[in-house]
């Protein structure tokens, strides 16, 4: 065969095709363990920030100062000392038997896109326009230097504008009282919706309050400012300037992710066990 001519050209080209091939599945399965590490890394990494026990800038600065893998064993051994986690029926709120479902591997994204073990969501009740969603959810109980249940992370996500929104949301022992919110995964405009992010905003989330005197949803973001006389201010987070969509989105995803469809069943579950606690201490 000449090798000037089509047929060897053809061969060539081929031949180059499934060499490249073998090596980027290679690389693919070999670094998917390192992948999987690392998001589960990240993961803990926002937890610890939402529930306030390090800040974004701890983290950064520990990386400059001690190297990666310092940090990391930091992340994972303040995770270890500090939080519960907990995979969780939704339907009752109550945890799953490990027998039936491994927290180790379980992987909630995964689950969602299983028809098997998701649920198909109602247009009628799919506020967060998630279409299906899992069985099963984390819950992450944040523990004090004692070991009491100090607050709880919930993990949240909906549409926004142009993208999925992913996010935490703490609470206190009380399952209304905001300690924090962030998002760490989106594809929102920047400068707009991206705004989401900006630590600005999410400074103005601690303090508010989920539900009312009924157990009705009242947070939400709303267009522009609240006022300071309005009743309904302990309820009320300012809007982001030019990302109505997102800020509404941001409404839409707490509201379904906090009702009874989705996380209601354990926080009333928590509700109850903190007014109990009271009760006992009074």
């Amino acid at each position: 065969m000449k090798r000037d001519s089509v047929p060897h050209t053809l061969l060539v080209a081929t031949l180059l095709c499934v060499v490249c091939s073998v090596f980027v599945a290679g690389a693919a399965v070999g670094l998917r363990p390192r992948q999987l590490a690392n998001k589960q890394l990240d993961q803990k990494k926002n937890v610890l920030i939402v529930s306030g026990i390090v800040g974004a800038d701890d983290i950064v600065q520990q990386g400059k100062q001690k190297g990666k893998t310092a940090t990391s064993s930091t992340i994972n051994q303040l995770f270890k000392e500090r939080i519960q986690k907990r995979l969780i029926d939704l339907k009752t709120g109550e945890p799953v038997d490990p027998k039936i479902v491994d927290g180790a591997t379980y992987d909630p994204r995964a689950a969602a896109r299983d028809s098997e073990r998701s649920i198909f969501i109602k247009p009628s009740d799919d506020l967060a326009r998630i279409k299906r969603r899992e069985k099963f959810a984390f819950v992450y109980e944040v523990l004090g230097p004692e070991g009491n249940l100090t607050q709880i992370v919930l993990p949240i996500y909906g549409k926004g504008l142009w993208s999925t929104l992913y996010g935490l949301l703490a609470l206190a022992t009380d399952g209304t009282t905001v300690l924090g919110i962030t998002f760490y995964e989106h594809g929102e405009t920047p400068g707009l919706g991206a705004e989401i992010e900006n630590p600005t905003w999410r400074a103005l989330w601690p303090g508010k309050q989920v539900f009312d005197e009924n157990g009705e949803i009242e947070l939400e973001v709303i267009r522009g400012k609240p006022s300071p006389d309005d009743p309904n201010i302990k309820y009320e987070v300012d809007g982001i300037s030019g990302a109505t969509i997102t800020s509404e989105g941001v409404s839409n995803l707490i509201r379904y992710w906090l009702g009874p469809d989705a996380f209601g069943p354990y926080l009333q579950k928590l509700h109850r066990q903190s007014l109990a606690e009271g009760a006992n201490d009074g």
